[in-house]
């Protein structure tokens, strides 16, 4: 089988399709024959950083074709979609049974991988801001695979008015189609009124911004891989607060809230209130091509990767 690896830290060039055996599920794995791929902004950074190469995980979906020991619930033939935390960008990976998710019917493998861990993010730091009925709402980097379902997310728990902050206006139309009120770009001096929370993917520069285009007792979440600093003080003369969200924890920690959230994403694409947008789909092959779009932050949406 194809498995896409890298042997050296740098850009999306020194990605390169390597031929190996299929892997064999162990106790409470799943094989999956893969048929997409999700590309994250986080993964593409690990292979710039300066550190031994990582076998690429993330998100998958496809095809059961095999189980492991102790595997209950699951048999060949299953559709299914979730987290793999390493050689996930392959002809088969595996799966553990405690991050798998079935993919229900009408849903495609591309529609699963756009949803499931993109909209785990997004209402699980939504749900981290605590929004109430009528409240303003800010969400940065909302054309991103997280953000534009944030977008989304943030109008169906009741947001009055949705600001997307983006790194360029020609992706003004995409984020307003979704739901946004008013666009802003990052450079922008002024972010206009004021907003009770702000869910922030970016983190760096912009955490400055963000805390500013808070009201008074306003809520930031971050979850940016991103790193950044916030100044007390701006905290303080507003009665603001900032809230870190990993998703990792609540998967470990809290798996019935997990599968929770992962039954409400798939309610609201059901009803229709909820749109995974896909941007591209690349062959695996072009595994460099997907990694450049979103490294770019060109992305409309979802960056998928179909074996």
């Amino acid at each position: 089988m194809r498995r896409v690896q890298y042997e050296r830290s740098g850009g999306p060039e020194v990605l390169e399709v390597v031929s190996v055996e299929a892997p064999t599920p162990g106790p409470g794995e799943l094989l999956v024959r893969v048929e997409a791929i999700g590309v994250t902004l986080p993964v593409v950074r690990k292979v710039r950083e300066p550190r031994e190469p990582i076998a690429l995980g993330g998100e998958i979906a496809g095809e059961v074709v095999a189980v492991g020991e102790g595997v209950t619930g699951y048999t060949p033939g299953y559709r299914v979609t979730g987290l793999v935390f390493g050689h996930g960008y392959a002809d088969y990976a595996l799966l553990s049974v405690a991050m798998a998710s079935p993919i229900p019917d009408g849903a495609s493998a591309v529609d699963a991988v756009a949803l499931v861990r993109s909209g785990l993010v997004a209402l699980g730091a939504l749900d981290a801001a605590n929004p109430k009925d009528g409240e303003a709402a800010l969400v940065t980097a909302a054309a991103s695979g997280v953000g534009h379902l944030a977008v989304q997310l943030a109008r169906v728990r009741g947001a009055a008015r949705v600001v997307a902050a983006v790194s360029d206006l020609a992706k003004a139309d995409f984020v307003r189609d979704l739901g946004a009120d008013q666009v802003v770009e990052y450079g922008q001096e002024s972010w206009g009124d004021r907003v009770d929370y702000a869910l922030d993917a970016v983190g760096g520069e912009l955490l400055t911004p963000a805390v500013a285009a808070l009201a008074p007792g306003g809520r930031l979440v971050a979850y940016s891989s991103g790193g950044g600093t916030i100044q007390a003080y701006d905290l303080l003369v507003g009665a603001k607060s900032v809230t870190g969200f990993q998703l990792a924890l609540i998967a470990r920690n809290s798996p019935n809230l997990y599968e929770h959230w992962r039954q409400e994403l798939w309610q609201y694409f059901a009803s229709g209130q909820l749109r995974p947008a896909v941007h591209a789909e690349f062959a695996l092959d072009d595994a460099t091509a997907a990694h450049a779009v979103v490294e770019a932050r060109a992305n409309l949406g979802k960056v998928v990767l179909i074996p």
